[in-house]
């Protein structure tokens, strides 16, 4: 029993990417990708998470080698590649909080079955998730983490393989063809895998999560270990968007069921679609498990903008090293993301589809440029030693996966 204690010990920062990641980009839009086209697009996610796997790497990669974020790395290229970080998430912070939030509200009145406007539920959970983070920080997440990724993927396989036993009857008339000409399905396509299997961002982020986890441990991870820490963590959000988006395409896909455009009535059919697959009497247990995901990505992603613009001010900002400014700094950008995205909650929400859309574009269009840093920060040949960069065909395949991001978000803007 020890033995296993100490193994699962090893794992956090990678269930800690899992928990951002499997939000808004599996519940909500692999399942919608399902939903409205069958399997047509299950290839798509496939490659996308293969394609973007060696930019992702590299965060867990750099910290094991060096002991240091690559936020660490970016100052190192200049101090101008801190600030387009800093540029970066403060363009982007507010959205994708209020997208997540926006969807965890949903999900809370299924759960509670209470009739409250979801933009008000949802800052009512921005205040909750500030008092937790404000108390526990990352111990909080990396203890209740592995427990929810756990149940969801048991719950969610669960639903599938039940699905797939029981299939639904299909009507020609409503099932859509993926049309690459027509730029509304292009549109949802750029959406989907903007977030497919997460922002870029989150490759800064882990890298964070696992400088925090080396000084709890009081020693830094072996690069073995911490590559199949994030390899867990990767390849099995990797197989829970397949799963969602199986699911979507079993239950929902040539029904003539219309997806709503609000967050509650999507988490209705969300629970719903596990329900009528695996019955009626495991609802507690989905809205528990699908709220609890969505929750903890609200909490994680909600620690992960304030933690990492608070290393990056330090980074730009001599003597603010002491602790006192640390959680100074931490709570000053908390307070920020919070009222921020409450703003945009309760003034410029419109449509939950239009939310999630613009935060997912967003991050496709903006990923080459994270990407770029990256690369960089893990051949620093006076930081990495030669043993921890990346071998030389997963380094080939991070300069092409870079090449493509630039390519479709040229594309895009064209």
């Amino acid at each position: 029993m020890g033995s296993l204690r100490q193994y699962f010990a090893q794992f956090g920062p990678g269930l800690l990417y899992a928990g951002a990641a499997v939000g808004v980009s599996h519940l909500v839009q692999s399942t919608r990708a399902g939903a409205e086209f069958g399997f047509q697009l299950l290839a798509v996610v496939i490659i996308v998470n293969v394609l973007k796997y060696p930019v992702f790497e590299t965060g867990a990669r750099y910290a094991a080698a060096t002991g240091k974020s690559l936020l660490d790395g970016y100052l190192r290229i200049g101090k101008w590649a801190v600030v387009v970080y800093v540029i970066m998430s403060v363009l982007t912070m507010f959205i994708i909080m209020s997208a997540i939030s926006i969807v965890t509200a949903g999900l809370s009145t299924q759960l509670l079955e209470i009739s409250v406007q979801p933009r008000v539920l949802a800052v009512v959970l921005l205040v909750l998730a500030t008092i937790i983070l404000g108390l526990g920080h990352y111990s909080v997440l990396d203890r209740t983490m592995k427990f929810i990724i756990i149940l969801l993927a048991i719950s969610t396989l669960a639903a599938l393989i039940l699905a797939a036993l029981d299939t639904v009857e299909k009507d020609p008339n409503f099932m859509t063809v993926f049309d690459w000409g027509d730029s509304a399905d292009i549109l949802f396509l750029v959406a989907l895998i903007g977030w497919m299997p997460a922002p870029i961002d989150i490759s800064v982020w882990h890298s964070v999560w696992s400088v925090s986890k080396f000084k709890e441990r009081g020693s830094r991870a072996s690069m073995p270990i911490a590559l199949r820490d994030f390899k867990v963590g990767y390849w099995g959000t990797t197989l829970l968007a397949c799963c969602f988006l199986s699911l979507g395409a079993l239950v929902m896909y040539a029904t003539g069921i219309t997806l709503a455009d609000s967050g509650v009535g999507f988490s209705d059919q969300l629970v719903s679609m596990y329900t009528s697959s695996i019955g009626q009497w495991a609802f507690p247990l989905i809205a528990v498990a699908a709220f609890t995901t969505m929750f903890s990505t609200l909490l994680t992603c909600f620690d992960a903008f304030p933690r990492t613009l608070r290393l990056s001010s330090k980074l730009l900002i001599q003597g603010l090293n002491n602790r006192k400014s640390h959680i100074k700094i931490y709570w000053f950008w908390l307070i920020t993301t919070g009222v921020g995205t409450s703003v945009i909650l309760l003034f410029f929400l419109s449509d939950m589809w239009q939310m999630v859309d613009l935060a997912t574009t967003i991050s496709f269009v903006v990923a080459p440029i994270l990407a770029t840093l990256n690369f960089i920060a893990i051949n620093d040949k006076a930081e990495v030693a030669p043993e921890h960069r990346q071998p030389k065909w997963l380094k080939v395949f991070n300069l092409i996966s870079i090449a493509l991001l630039y390519s479709f978000s040229i594309w895009f803007l064209i």
